[in-house]
């Protein structure tokens, strides 16, 4: 692979993408939970939601699926886990739950981290929690 020394004014980020049955409902669902808001919606009717949400700074995509896409629903589930790194993840975790995800696992001490593990609406699982300090 050929590397290039050009610099890019930019900086690099990776930003992940959510496909799921509902977007609006998700809109709503991911504002509730977590606090998002949106950075940028594409307004396409007849084409279903598409936007870039973002949660204090930290920023992921949305979007309905499309006929050749899958969301989460379909396959009985995904294969990417989400980490959403908070200063209180009793606090979100508990709004979650009350914004209508499902609780996998309570937040609780373990491995290093203050987290707890639960799957939203939408068939995604979300750990919420943060490193603990040694």
């Amino acid at each position: 692979m050929a590397m290039s020394s050009a610099r890019v004014s930019t900086s690099c980020t990776i930003a992940p993408w959510l496909t799921v049955r509902n977007g609006e409902q998700a809109l709503r669902f991911y504002h509730e939970a977590f606090g998002a808001t949106v950075v940028y919606r594409l307004e396409d009717p007849g084409a279903g939601v598409v936007a870039r949400l973002s949660v204090d700074g930290a920023e992921f995509w949305l979007s309905d699926g499309q006929p050749h896409e899958s969301a989460p629903e379909s396959l009985g589930g995904g294969s990417v886990r989400m980490i959403l790194t908070v200063g209180d993840p009793d606090t979100v975790f508990a709004r979650a739950l009350a914004a209508g995800a499902s609780q996998v696992f309570p937040v609780g001490d373990s491995h290093g981290w203050r987290l707890g593990r639960l799957v939203d609406p939408f068939g995604l699982h979300w750990e919420i929690g943060h490193a603990l300090l040694a």
